[in-house]
């Protein structure tokens, strides 16, 4: 294999040629604030140089590709993990370099990121596992990073807990389609895979593991509570970068792999869509903590994306896409504001933000975009997202499903909006006073607004991702 080859590889080399670096610099490195702008900025380099052309193509014989879309998703995430880390910065200062855990935080963050990497641009079962595991054990470190908070301790335990129980199930299924095939390559078990109980079994086991990690109902129960105790910036991680990949893959391979079994996992698909939008989005209603309002509404919002995979084809594929790509700016603008309050006076209640406007207007117009993008309202880009998920679903026929979703989409409006009265209409006798953010925490919130804004507003993005929506 020549130096050509292993370029295909170049993002997962590059994070890992950062990761080793700041690992080097730790030892040597006295000043850790300073180590801290540099972590940040490397990786915001990772970036840049992410959006330079990569060509189609596999290494390792096949365990490991990437294509055009692949490319892209990856490239969504890094937005989405440079977004966090700016919005973090100032926490990470504050409070990790005195504890003498900023290095372990970008490690942690950066070998999870690599790990979903490896996930998306598996080729076979083997592969996928090893990311999976790899993005999945330094993220149950980052839940309880904060390790002076009994909630932090609570929610590391939950989740790697129902992690491994994810795991293992996944496992099992996977161990049930190599039975049935003789075979770990997705490409051999196309087409060597044939129904049977078995293999179905096998189908059913490995689905319910990548549904724990995309808060699928029933298999959310974690969800409000690790996004509640872990600290804002990995909730933030979990809720858009983790839950991104994991839609991704799992997309990947019940649009190809488990092509023999397209009426099945298509009702199995449409009840756990249904269930999912109900059980979040009714739970969403009597949330206090914001933290955990989004935990269920991105329960909720995970149902939707449901629909753009019950049309398994390339509509299918660009609108679920599309839609996670809206999702990550749009929920990582929403934890900005959180974040950025959260820092300066420790209230995270959505009673504590009634009067907000007053005091802080430019915060107050972002949350209320952010939500109305989670609601749907036209024109910010939620709406498009939502409009071309029940257009995929519309097109198999499924109107019953799409007014179930519309249905949904009404409840959700009406919790969202609670939000926007409690900051615009209702008065308090101590609102959260006026605050400056940090530069760093303007500039993640700000990259996320006009990702909001640029991808529902500038059309063509859509048109881009349908073309390169052919696995």
């Amino acid at each position: 294999m020549d130096l050509g080859g292993f370029l295909l590889m170049r993002q997962e080399l590059i994070l890992l040629a950062v990761l080793l670096l700041l690992v080097i610099m730790e030892i040597f490195m006295s000043n850790k604030q300073t180590l801290v702008n540099v972590g940040i900025g490397l990786f915001g380099l990772h970036t840049v140089i992410g959006f330079m052309h990569l060509d189609d193509g596999s290494l390792f014989g096949g365990m490991f590709h990437t294509t055009q879309l692949i490319h892209l998703f990856k490239n969504v995430l890094n937005v989405g993990v440079l977004i966090i880390l700016l919005q973090s910065s100032g926490w990470i200062k504050e409070v990790l370099v005195k504890e003498h855990k900023s290095t372990e935080f970008f490690m942690m963050m950066f070998s999870s990121l690599l790990g979903m990497y490896f996930m998306i641009s598996s080729g076979d079962f083997l592969m996928f596992y090893l990311g999976l595991e790899l993005s999945a054990l330094p993220i149950a470190a980052l839940v309880a990073f904060e390790t002076n908070k009994r909630v932090s301790a609570e929610a590391g335990i939950k989740f790697i807990l129902s992690s491994a129980l994810a795991s293992g199930t996944s496992v099992f299924g996977v161990s049930l389609i190599y039975a049935t095939t003789g075979s770990i390559y997705f490409a051999e078990i196309v087409s060597l895979l044939t129904y049977s109980n078995l293999s179905l079994l096998g189908f059913i086991f490995f689905f319910s593991g990548l549904a724990f990690k995309i808060s699928l109902v029933p298999f959310h129960f974690w969800t409000a509570d690790v996004y509640q105790g872990a600290p804002i910036g990995v909730t933030s991680y979990l809720s858009v970068i983790s839950k991104g990949s994991a839609v991704l893959i799992l997309m990947i391979i019940v649009f190809t792999v488990m092509k023999p079994f397209d009426i099945i996992s298509t009702n199995l698909l449409y009840m756990v869509s249904i269930a999912t939008m109900f059980i979040g989005n009714l739970f969403a209603l009597r949330q206090q903590n914001m933290k955990r309002f989004l935990a269920f509404s991105s329960i909720a919002q995970a149902g939707f994306i449901l629909l753009g995979m019950l049309s398994n084809d390339q509509l299918g594929v660009s609108t679920v896409v599309y839609f996670v790509s809206i999702y990550v700016f749009t929920n990582l603008a929403a934890f900005g504001v959180i974040q950025a309050i959260s820092s300066q006076t420790g209230k995270e209640n959505m009673s504590d933000y009634e009067g907000l406007y007053r005091t802080n207007p430019k915060l107050s117009l972002v949350m209320m975009l952010a939500l109305f993008s989670l609601a749907g309202i036209p024109p910010v880009a939620g709406f498009f997202g939502k409009f071309f998920l029940f257009t995929a679903a519309a097109s198999q026929g499924m109107y019953l499903l799409v007014f179930i979703a519309v249905v949904n989409v009404t409840i959700s409006l009406y919790y969202y909006l609670l939000v926007v009265r409690a900051i615009f209409l209702r008065k308090s006798d101590t609102p959260i006073p006026y605050f400056k953010s940090s530069v760093s925490m303007k500039l993640g919130i700000l990259i996320a607004v006009v990702g909001v804004l640029f991808i529902g507003v500038y059309s063509p993005v859509y048109d881009y991702i349908y073309q390169l929506s052919i696995f």
